[in-house]
């Protein structure tokens, strides 16, 4: 009796110290639903990180007489290029209709059968209208989701529920590249891609189980008023500038994915190792994200996205000199750090400095700067790589060293302002 009454009194101690734990996150219910429903999409898609390279190698490209890594190249660009085009439309739409879940399961279903469609592709050509498509689905979900989190976290726990719900997704991150890898290596392309599928339309379940839309009221001010995409009243430079921030933390930790097969033979390794030394950024961010993004509560959030920037210089730059699988996974462990110093705080003051009835445009514009950096940050890899295979993480430093200038001199600081519900 004496030993079941002190289990009963850990188990409750247990309960409470994680209670506060989650307050001190911000990780309410809300959070932690969509947080979930993500994990599922996170998995899905980056699946396709580590297959696209090799599908491309044996499709044949009539039309386009270019490299390898300049086609690998196209298609991921397209892919950010599309979604990034298509936010402004998308967070405006869900603005004005406040029907956030909505656009995610939507915007989920679509990436779904894109992502089944890659079995059926036969050509090059192909894959891009499949990319196009899967861009329109992530510019559905996007806006929508950042949207949501900012409706549903205060300021002064912002920093931390943005680093819970990033790290929710970093897991599904981790793991898309390793499972895609062993996947295809020992089932084929067709499974990798099915398998893709199948964790897509699980975030979809999780979605409609789970996620709810936000109270009326946040969003009465935005539905069924006047509709614009373009609102110049809800930008200012500090928005502007975290948007900046985002594209140049995306393109340089997206660099190296167009460059997989010249990896794999300057390192002597299969696309499994170049799958754990891609994953290991998402692994970094995995342990990190959260903690960084509750120091961002205390701190402020601009001195760590200042540092984040700054920190990614030489990390990036070190991607071009890596010798082995082991150091090219040490660097990405470092680069994944960095990048969460920047990645949630960023999404924490965008929040802060948000309206009501507006958060999806306004937020849209980091999720915009990430999509363009997933874009054009492996398109110039491929380019410059042909000058040599070290420009491109030169070109990444130089551009982290620039954008932590600019966050220093036009993004304001929130912490100590009056927190808002």
């Amino acid at each position: 009796m004496a030993e079941s009454l002190l289990l009963a009194g850990r188990v409750s101690d247990a309960r409470r110290a994680l209670e506060r734990l989650r307050e001190r996150l911000g990780a309410n219910r809300a959070v932690l639903a969509l947080s979930v429903a993500r994990l599922g999409d996170g998995i899905g898609n980056s699946i396709l990180i580590i297959v696209i390279p090799l599908y491309v190698a044996r499709l044949p490209a009539p039309w386009f007489p270019l490299p390898r890594s300049v086609l690998v190249g196209i298609l991921i660009a397209l892919y950010g290029l599309v979604n990034s085009a298509a936010q402004p439309l998308t967070g405006a739409l869900s603005d004005w209709t406040g029907r956030r879940k909505l656009f995610i399961q939507l915007g989920l279903a679509v990436m779904a059968c894109a992502t089944a469609a890659f079995v059926l592709a036969t050509r090059y050509r192909d894959l891009l209208v499949i990319r196009a498509f899967q861009g329109i689905g992530f510019a559905l979900t996007i806006p929508a989701s950042m949207a949501i989190m900012t409706a549903v976290t205060e300021r002064k726990t912002r920093g931390g529920a943005m680093g819970v719900f990033t790290t929710f997704r970093m897991i599904g991150f981790a793991v898309g590249p390793l499972i895609g890898g062993l996947v295809q290596v020992h089932f084929g392309f067709a499974a990798a891609f099915l398998t893709g599928t199948g964790f897509l339309v699980a975030g979809l379940v999780a979605v409609q189980a789970w996620v709810e839309d936000p109270p009326a009221g946040r969003d009465e001010a935005a539905a069924g008023g006047e509709f614009r995409v373009f609102d110049t009243g809800l930008l200012s430079g500090g928005l502007l500038a975290l948007g900046g921030a985002m594209f140049v933390m995306a393109a340089a930790i997206a660099m190296m994915s167009t460059l997989e097969n010249a990896f794999n033979e300057r390192l002597h390794q299969s696309a499994i190792g170049f799958g754990v030394a891609f994953s290991a950024l998402t692994v970094s961010r995995l342990v990190s994200q959260v903690p960084l993004g509750s120091l961002s509560d205390r701190l402020g959030r601009r001195p760590l996205i200042i540092a984040g920037l700054l920190f990614l210089a030489p990390t990036t730059a070190l991607l071009g000199v890596a010798a082995s699988t082991l150091q090219l996974t040490g660097v990405r462990l470092a680069q994944g750090l960095a990048s969460a110093a920047v990645a949630a705080p960023a999404f924490a003051l965008a929040g802060d400095l948000s309206t009501v009835g507006g958060e999806g445009r306004q937020l849209s514009v980091l999720t915009m700067g990430f999509g363009l950096g997933i874009a054009l940050g492996p398109l110039l890899a491929g380019l410059l790589a042909l000058v040599s295979f070290e420009t491109p993480f030169l070109l990444g430093a130089a551009l982290a060293l620039i954008a932590a200038w600019i966050v220093y001199r036009y993004a304001p600081e929130t912490r100590g302002e009056r927190a808002d519900a």
